[in-house]
């Protein structure tokens, strides 16, 4: 559990991962703010519609920003916010409950298995490089061996 973090930089491949997850979060916490603005205005007994829908949309504006910001240090932890958040709007609508722990999961998915690919890809970049500088010192060589000749 070492590559789950909370605040600090991720590898090209984990925040792009990430942000495409808290993308897809975003489009479902919208729909979730139009459910609780229907439900609280058909229920007399609930609190205010538009609250609630302002802040489903607070919170998917919010998802977002959070998507845009993942290069940054912190923006590994305003998804982490993101991700609590989304649990809690379960006290509104209680289906957000399955929501929140389905993009929870996908999140800390793409937390582990996205470092693993990043460790991957900068393990064959060295390599690479090294294989580029081996055989670079070796046509060096040639050269001088054929200027010298």
């Amino acid at each position: 559990m070492r590559s789950i973090i909370f605040y600090g930089q991720t590898g090209k491949f984990t925040f792009r991962m990430l942000a495409t997850v808290l993308g897809g979060q975003a489009i479902c916490i919208l729909l979730g703010a139009l459910v609780a603005r229907a439900v609280a205005a058909t229920d007399e007994g609930s609190g205010p519609s538009t609250a609630y829908l302002v802040v489903g949309l607070g919170l998917g504006a919010l998802s977002i920003v959070a998507a845009g910001l993942m290069r940054r240090p912190w923006g590994v932890t305003l998804g982490w916010v993101v991700q609590v958040l989304t649990l809690l709007s379960a006290l509104v609508v209680p289906m957000m409950l399955i929501v929140g722990l389905f993009f929870l999961a996908l999140w800390v998915t793409c937390l582990v298995k996205g470092s693993q690919v990043d460790a991957v890809v900068a393990t064959r970049e060295a390599a690479a490089a090294d294989g580029e500088a081996a055989d670079g010192e070796a046509a060096d060589g040639e050269a001088a061996d054929r200027v010298d000749g």
